[in-house]
């Protein structure tokens, strides 16, 4: 009795970033696409699979840049010698077929050219692209990677019979480059500031949805939680500090909620709007000239704006930067980009001090640190600010009509990490300040940092907040207790709030910096970023004295 063995064909996609290789890669195993990657971009080989076939797909290639996500997907290439799937966008089949040709060359494989729908599909057009095929070697497939009925049943029906690419130059030329349309991000003048003002509108917006709807929501809160804080002082001790003290889950735990939701939502719809769109690929350019001088691209601070969701895919997606810009990158997010626990749990400390005034000046002072300190790293690495030249990326991106689907699913994705990681982690830090709070333990473990915080102008209090915000930075919270926010004036305020959020970056984060770019690299990272924010903290402490003095 024979039997016959079972083939399972593997595909590996290859293109430049933004042509909709995952998106295609999920039509065609008939699954939906990975909402885990940052401003379009593929940040490791992910795999799709069905009965019969296996898609890799590859993160997008840059032009000339030697970054890690680059080096992934030529470590692909290098490695398997499966057939290749070669993704272009059709608005520069031309430029993009000629530098990624000699990465195929001799390989079995099929072109998809996505995007069609921006060509003016004509005879003339189409016998184009016959005529390249022709010259490439493989078949060309004329696709828009948004459609998930005809894209996938063409290019799977390509993959059947594929062509070798050839080994010399193609000859014939397509002939045609569009762009998109100029818009004011074009401008020389104003399209930095706009690009800049539409960047961090997110980070804005949230503290806006936050204020709003926060300071109607807390009211009702403290009173439906009154009779439950009542009842929690008939607990024996320590259940009763642990659930309504000073740091009881009560007391700290609608704050972070209400405070949090808000900010989270908003920053996840905005950031989703951004990537669906093709807004935040425009923004990159944009912004360049503003940051260049700094050490870092428009791509990289994009990378710092996301880092307001939440920094750990922040970081993961500095894969894609440049070599010589990704450490500055990870600085400026470990320092500055505000996650939203961190900024709600900031915004619940200025409620509770009734100084929520405080939150400009904050952002403001966050920013210009991160900005300084991207700045001194990339300078200790020798970056000239000369090599980061983003003319060599494709071309503008198109702006398109965002799909509700892909944003829902972003903002879903940021809610869940919200529920099932971060406030988890929250109440346990909660149950643990009540235990030292209880047990008076709390005296102990600051007093060692007592000398610190007075030569930074800080009360002893503020230690164990800064402490606790290094596990996780909606730990900040703590500073909220009454007789703390009481006993700081404004320029203390916004020092602790510094100094709890830029001292080093929370364990998780620390930890992903750590696996991505080694422990030896995250200390010194880490060790910078420590002495940074405590000389400013220290500036605004003591500045902010000779003001009032003054």
């Amino acid at each position: 009795m024979s039997t016959t063995r079972h083939v399972i064909r593997t595909t590996v996609l290859v293109g430049p970033e933004s042509a909709g290789k995952s998106s295609l890669a999920a039509a065609l195993a008939g699954t939906r696409p990975r909402a885990d990657n940052v401003a379009g971009a593929t940040l490791a080989v992910e795999r799709f699979t069905t009965p019969d076939h296996t898609y890799l797909d590859t993160p997008g290639l840059v032009h000339r840049l030697d970054s890690a996500s680059t080096r992934a997907t030529l470590d692909v290439l290098d490695e398997v010698e499966h057939q290749i799937l070669l993704v272009l966008h059709a608005t520069h089949l031309d430029d993009e077929l000629a530098m990624l040709l000699p990465l195929v060359a001799g390989r079995r494989g099929v072109v998809a050219v996505t995007h069609w729908d921006r060509v003016q599909d004509t005879a003339a057009a189409r016998r184009a692209l016959e005529r390249v095929a022709v010259a490439a070697g493989v078949p060309f497939v004329a696709v828009d990677a948004r459609d998930r009925t005809a894209a996938p049943a063409a290019v799977a029906a390509a993959l059947q019979a594929p062509g070798v690419f050839t080994r010399g130059p193609v000859l014939a030329r397509a002939g045609w480059r569009i762009e998109p349309p100029h818009t004011l991000l074009e401008h020389r003048w104003l399209g930095p500031p706009a690009g800049l003002a539409l960047l961090l509108a997110p980070a804005i917006a949230s503290v806006w949805a936050a204020v709003t709807v926060a300071g109607h929501l807390e009211p009702h809160v403290e009173v439906a939680l009154e009779p439950a804080a009542a009842a929690a002082h008939r607990l024996p001790w320590p259940l009763t500090d642990v659930v309504a003290g000073d740091y009881g889950l009560l007391t700290m735990g609608p704050l972070l909620l209400v405070w949090a939701l808000p900010v989270v939502l908003v920053l996840a719809l905005l950031l989703g709007l951004g990537k669906a769109s093709g807004l935040l690929d425009r923004l990159t350019t944009a912004v360049h000239p503003l940051v260049r001088p700094l050490g870092l691209t428009g791509r990289d601070l994009v990378r710092v704006i996301a880092g307001y969701g939440c920094n750990v895919p922040a970081v993961i997606a500095t894969r894609s930067c440049s070599s010589c810009s990704r450490d500055a990158t990870i600085g400026a997010i470990a320092f500055g980009s505000a996650c939203s626990y961190q900024l709600a749990a900031t915004l619940g400390v200025l409620a509770a001090a009734q100084r929520p005034g405080l939150v400009l000046p904050y952002l403001a002072v966050l920013t210009l640190g991160a900005l300084a300190h991207a700045r001194l790293l990339a300078r200790h690495q020798g970056t000239d600010p000369a090599r980061l030249d983003l003319a060599l990326l494709s071309g503008r991106a198109f702006l398109a009509r965002p799909r509700w689907a892909d944003v829902r699913r972003e903002a879903a994705t940021s809610l869940q990490h919200v529920t099932l990681r971060a406030l988890p982690v929250f109440l346990a830090i909660v149950v643990v300040a009540s235990l030292l709070a209880a047990t008076g333990a709390m005296e102990a473990v600051a007093r060692p940092l007592q000398p610190v915080m007075a030569a930074l102008r800080l009360p002893g209090e503020v230690a164990l907040p800064v402490v606790l915000a290094s596990v996780r930075k909606d730990g900040l919270l703590l500073l909220a207790e009454p007789d703390t926010v009481a006993a700081l004036d404004d320029a203390q305020l916004l020092a602790a709030l510094v100094l709890a959020g830029a001292l080093v970056p929370c364990l998780v984060t620390a930890l992903t910096i750590a696996r991505e770019r080694s422990r030896r690299v995250a200390a010194r990272l880490m060790g910078r970023q420590a002495l940074g924010a405590l000389a400013l903290t220290a500036a605004i402490s003591w500045v902010g004295l000779l003001v009032v003095r003054s």
